[in-house]
């Protein structure tokens, strides 16, 4: 701590230790005047320094700990003791407690003032050590979980209505429901989904408790509220924010609302369901603020990106991507359009709902309620004069209809379809009704795409798959896998205990040729089928997972999870 009281400059150290020029050093202050960001991260973002160099200089000159807080055993009950506030604002958190001293990881352990703070906070001495930014405040998100907020609430809440102070009146007040239990429930609920990247949560009412599930990376996980009384005021309240029809239990009902979270604008779509003990709710969330990829980082493999990438400039004809919710088609989608979106292009996109904003794009939100359906407006589009039109989905006939004749009239047509793979698109639209002259005429290509998370890298160690699932794998992908090394998930601080870490994109491609067209038109789908299977360039969505298996990138069990091997 000395060594710091004489007022070490991170600029001098660098200098003296020869990773950086002065040079360097006067350009990093000048940009570090008009952005206001730490130095350090400065001469980060400039190039002019790696974090590694820079976290190893201070540790050693430091004389502390370098902690790779990836795999550190953090533990909650500690760490919550410092509070989440400060732990941002001074980017620290508490590693350990030693004879009645702290641990605390920094990101700039040269900051005396933190120090300071942080020792008065915890009314003890503090000793520190150096760790990585990105991966401290990833910590953070994931230690200070809302799930005690959230039950302490519910509990709260739960007295509220056991003295029958709460009434529909009252929680339809804004001036009361802000400060409201029920408005303060929801509002962590929605903290910790955003935190946990959760694209989805479930509110649902059980005999005995109540169940409040979110789906991330694509698997639910659940937190179990004894206080089962509080579901039906949760239940209002979202009513209320969707404008729907508080008196109605007995229907299902659809509605949406946007609400500011953690500095950022959610779009939510609400979805009611009568169940035995009350009424499910499901929450989709669309984050309105983040930001749609390019075509390169989709994470399509290169000979798919170059197939789409020739298919997208084409002047007319229908791109299908297919896949179960929550795969990404809409992700790759925009991120075609993004690539094609220049002033000579006209661009209609029609939604529900409108995941992204593009300009120069002119994009509509059907309307169920005043009878804006996809098929009205999907036709008033066509008189628009569009180059290119984008059908959120193809949920019926009218709507493939629509889009297939936009498709041989002239017109790029880009939409998703709910199928299990590329090959099964076409016999969809026929199982719709669709005459197959259309869609033989119009398709042109179908991506099919699923996700399959991603083994944590901080954690994954070598499998021993079961025989027969192995067995069963080498049948249906027609490879050999004996011998081959494969990983599994073990669990640690860094991906929540979950032993996965983000999601990886499983693509199959097929691209129609004169044959399957032909099969289309005699509607003959047993000759398409196969001749479907033969086309060049075609791999089944089971052996690109087997890829990214035997990559280590994924496990046996993930492969098994979300492929079809029947």
């Amino acid at each position: 701590m000395d060594y710091l009281r004489r007022k070490v400059r991170i600029g001098d150290l660098l200098l003296e230790s020869g990773l950086i020029t002065e040079a360097q050093l006067e350009r990093a202050l000048s940009e570090q005047k008009q952005t206001r960001k730490k130095l350090g991260r400065t001469l980060m973002d400039l190039k002019f320094i790696s974090e590694s160099a820079l976290l190893e200089l201070l540790s050693r000159q430091l004389r502390i700990p370098l902690v790779n807080i990836r795999n550190y055993p953090l533990q909650q009950q500690l760490v919550q003791r410092l509070p989440e506030a400060i732990a941002r604002r001074y980017r620290a958190i508490i590693l350990d407690q030693r004879e009645g001293n702290y641990l605390v990881g920094m990101a700039d352990p040269l900051d005396i003032h933190a120090i300071d703070e942080l020792q008065r906070r915890l009314n003890a001495v503090i000793t520190t050590a150096v760790v990585s930014e990105a991966d401290l405040l990833s910590a953070i998100d994931v230690q200070y979980s809302r799930q005690h907020e959230i039950a302490s609430i519910a509990s709260e809440l739960e007295v509220e209505l056991t003295d029958s102070s709460y009434d529909a009146a009252t929680l339809a007040s804004s001036a009361a429901a802000s400060e409201a239990p029920v408005a303060r429930l929801l509002q962590s609920i929605f903290e910790e989904a955003i935190r946990s990247k959760a694209s989805d949560i479930h509110i649902e009412p059980d005999e005995t408790v109540l169940r409040i599930r979110r789906r991330i990376d694509g698997v639910l996980q659940e937190q179990v509220v004894n206080e089962k009384r509080i579901a039906a005021a949760l239940v209002l309240k979202l009513k209320i924010m969707s404008h729907l029809d508080i008196s109605e239990k007995r229907l299902p009902q659809d509605g949406r609302f946007s609400i500011r979270v953690l500095g950022k604008t959610i779009d939510v779509r609400l979805s009611t369901l009568p169940v035995s003990h009350g009424e499910s709710v499901v929450l989709r969330l669309l984050d309105n603020s983040r930001s749609f990829e390019s075509l390169d980082s989709v994470g399509l493999p290169p000979h798919i990106l170059s197939r789409l990438r020739t298919f997208i400039q084409r002047p007319h004809g229908m791109i299908l991507v297919t896949g179960p919710t929550g795969s990404g088609k809409t992700t790759t989608l925009y991120a075609a359009l993004a690539e094609i979106n220049r002033p000579s292009v006209k661009i209609i996109t029609v939604e529900d709902p409108i995941e992204y904003r593009l300009p120069r794009v002119m994009q509509v939100q059907v309307n169920a309620r005043i009878d804006l359906n996809f098929g009205r407006v999907l036709r008033t589009a066509l008189r628009q004069d569009p180059d290119v039109l984008l059908i959120g989905e193809i949920r019926d006939r009218e709507t493939a209809e629509i889009g297939l004749r936009g498709a041989i009239t002239g017109h790029l047509v880009l939409s998703t379809l709910h199928t299990n793979d590329a090959i099964s698109s076409s016999i969809r639209f026929l199982d719709m009704g669709v005459e197959p002259y259309l869609a033989a005429s119009a398709l042109r290509a179908v991506l099919a795409q699923r996700l399959l998370r991603r083994l944590c890298d901080e954690c994954k160690v070598p499998d021993d798959p079961d025989p027969q699932a192995l067995a069963l794998l080498q049948r249906l992908g027609k490879v050999e896998l004996t011998g081959r090394q494969f990983w599994r998930s073990q669990g640690c601080s860094h991906c929540s205990q979950t032993g996965y870490y983000g999601r990886l994109g499983v693509h199959e491609w097929l691209e129609f040729n004169e044959a399957m067209s032909e099969a289309l038109r005699r509607n003959d789908q047993q000759a398409f089928l196969t001749v479907a299977r033969q086309s060049p360039g075609y791999t089944p969505l089971l052996n690109s997972a087997v890829n990214l298996l035997l990559a280590g990138q994924t496990s046996m069990a993930e492969v098994l999870r979300l492929v079809d091997v029947d």
